[in-house]
């Protein structure tokens, strides 16, 4: 990839020489969603798959920046401290010039020029959180190239400053967390409000975790994620009129119950309900995989699926679809959408002599009921960010 990636840097600016290649890897959540910001717990792991990038220092105060991922993609160039404004022409471009941005807010403005091009090797729309791995990859790189220190986990809490005030996408901590903090072979237990973690070996043996790409991504995704989170944070609101609590994560199952009334609005108490039932179930899940009862860990999964899907609305037809002919496969330990929702893709732990049958089924049942065609990966757990 090294070698690869310094090809596509003199086919954009002419020679190699001097360049430095990076990679930050996507990640995929086993269980948790939408509890990141609404102070609870998620499960996810990093992949080996991610976000490279070829890097040369320039003699003069321009960034350019390339993009192998879009076609006939045009090099996009901005002096060092232009940051201020949101490109909408140039949307893949704001995820990067975002970092610049944001170490300049942090203090660390960076006055060199630079030529860089990225490649993801993530499927794009499939809600592996390829927007996170361009972010920590960037400064990840930058801490290299601008010799500044920053730890892995500031770096994460960069990238999701930098994604919730330059990008405008109200993110919680999760993605940024686990590309920056992943682990080989392990996922990471974290709360969301503490930063506290814990590496969780992912001892399948003889089961796969598969991603199926549903291949659709609805528009509405960001401005309705932005609005789940309001949702959430009127109804933690409404509760803390009577209760003393910080967030939704505070909750166990029977406190909602008893307290659930508080909440006026009925969309808002749905809301609500997913957070706190998921927060749970986050760390029944997790509790269960450390005791190797990965049946118990599959069915938290349909759970959590049913969660987004009638609590908290964030599944779509495609989704559901994958879910419901995945659970009439033999094989299917659990299986569930990934991600913010609206598209994207479903994660799924699969027995690994069931594996070809299952993604046929899936894939024929799938193109027979929405007419799409679904794609499917084997991933592993990889590791944070490095230097190729």
């Amino acid at each position: 990839m090294k070698a690869y990636m310094k090809n596509i840097f003199e086919k954009v600016y002419g020679d190699s020489e001097g360049v430095r290649v990076f990679f930050a890897p996507g990640r995929v959540n086993l269980i948790g969603e939408h509890t990141d910001y609404n102070g609870g717990h998620v499960f996810p792991c990093a992949l080996t798959l991610g976000t490279y990038a070829a890097i040369r220092k320039r003699n003069d105060n321009l960034i350019h920046l390339y993009s192998e991922n879009i076609p006939n993609c045009l090099v996009v160039e901005r002096e060092c401290g232009d940051y201020k404004i949101y490109n909408k022409s140039g949307a893949w471009s704001n995820y990067p010039y975002g970092i610049f941005w944001s170490l300049k807010e942090k203090g660390i403005d960076v006055k060199n020029g630079y030529d860089i091009v990225y490649y993801g090797d993530i499927p794009a729309g499939a809600g592996l959180s390829s927007s996170a791995s361009i972010e920590v990859l960037t400064v990840y790189m930058l801490s290299v190239m601008e010799g500044f220190e920053m730890s892995l986990t500031d770096m994460a809490i960069l990238g999701q400053y930098s994604e919730n005030n330059y990008n405008k996408m109200n993110c919680g901590i999760m993605d940024q967390f686990t590309s920056a903090m992943g682990k080989d072979g392990h996922a990471v237990f974290l709360d969301t409000v503490t930063l506290e973690y814990e590496y969780a070996p992912l001892e399948l043996k003889d089961k796969k975790i598969i991603i199926i790409n549903s291949n659709v991504k609805h528009s509405l995704g960001s401005s309705k994620y932005n609005e789940r989170r309001s949702e959430s944070e009127a109804a933690l609101a409404a509760l803390q009129t009577e209760l003393d609590i910080e967030s939704l994560g505070d909750l166990t199952e029977e406190e909602f119950d008893n307290n659930q009334m508080l909440i006026k609005d009925d969309i808002q108490r749905k809301r609500a309900k997913h957070a706190v039932y998921e927060n749970q179930r986050t760390i029944k899940a997790y509790n269960a995989l450390k005791e190797n009862d990965i049946d118990t860990f599959g069915k938290f999964m349909v759970d959590s699926h049913i969660s987004l899907r009638d609590d908290y609305e964030v599944s779509c037809e495609e989704l559901d679809v994958i879910v419901e002919e995945g659970l009439k496969c033999e094989g299917v330990i659990g299986i569930r959408m990934t991600g913010g929702g609206f598209g994207g893709s479903c994660v799924s732990i699969v027995e690994t002599d069931k594996e070809e049958a299952v993604k046929k089924a899936i894939g024929d049942n799938y193109k027979k009921r929405t007419g799409r065609e679904a794609s499917f990966c084997s991933v592993l757990a990889g590791k944070g960010p490095y230097e190729l």
